[in-house]
């Protein structure tokens, strides 16, 4: 299995957060940057859950196309 290519970045935290998320890796025996890349890869997934997939959103316009003037008349 190929190792991902890592890429150094700089960023600024809540000192205590930092203290947390460091007291953190060392309890689990992890590397601070683990629990960086574990938590960054969790921010993505729940923003991509919050976005309707593709082809909902297809289905949606069609019907937004062809029932244009039942869905004014049941929103008055």
């Amino acid at each position: 299995m190929a190792t991902p290519v890592r890429e150094k970045f700089s960023t600024q935290v809540n000192s205590a957060v930092l203290s947390e998320v460091r007291q953190l890796a060392q309890r689990e025996g992890r590397q601070l940057q683990a629990l960086v890349d574990e938590a960054l890869t969790d921010l993505l997934e729940k923003r991509k859950q919050g976005r309707p997939r593709p082809h909902v959103m297809a289905a949606y316009q069609r019907s937004h196309e062809e029932f244009a003037p039942l869905y004014r008349k049941l929103a008055e």
